[in-house]
């Protein structure tokens, strides 16, 4: 499952940064903290985090393992909804 991520990356890097940015605002939000607190709490700019939930930008594995280590979840369980939301997304094409 890993490798299909990876081939993802390089065939949709788009798709899959605006799904990566969707689930990270997806979790941001279900525990109620905004963009300033989750920046604040990954030293983070506020703006680097809107250009994440937006797709505009992606993370690095260092910036991915802050996010999710607040969030309080590992970045397999992350990053296994985001494939999920990538497969699901493709059979709807």
């Amino acid at each position: 499952m890993v490798f299909k991520t990876l081939l993802s990356v390089f065939m949709q890097p788009s798709k899959l940064d605006e799904i990566l940015g969707l689930e990270l605002q997806r979790r941001r939000i279900k525990i109620g903290w905004s963009q300033e607190y989750l920046a604040e709490t990954t030293g983070l700019h506020r703006t680097y985090i809107s250009q994440l939930e937006r797709g505009l930008k992606s993370p690095s594995i260092r910036v991915l393992s802050h996010i999710t280590k607040a969030l309080g979840i590992t970045m397999s369980e992350f990053l296994q909804a985001v494939e999920e939301s990538l497969s699901a997304d493709r059979t709807r094409d």
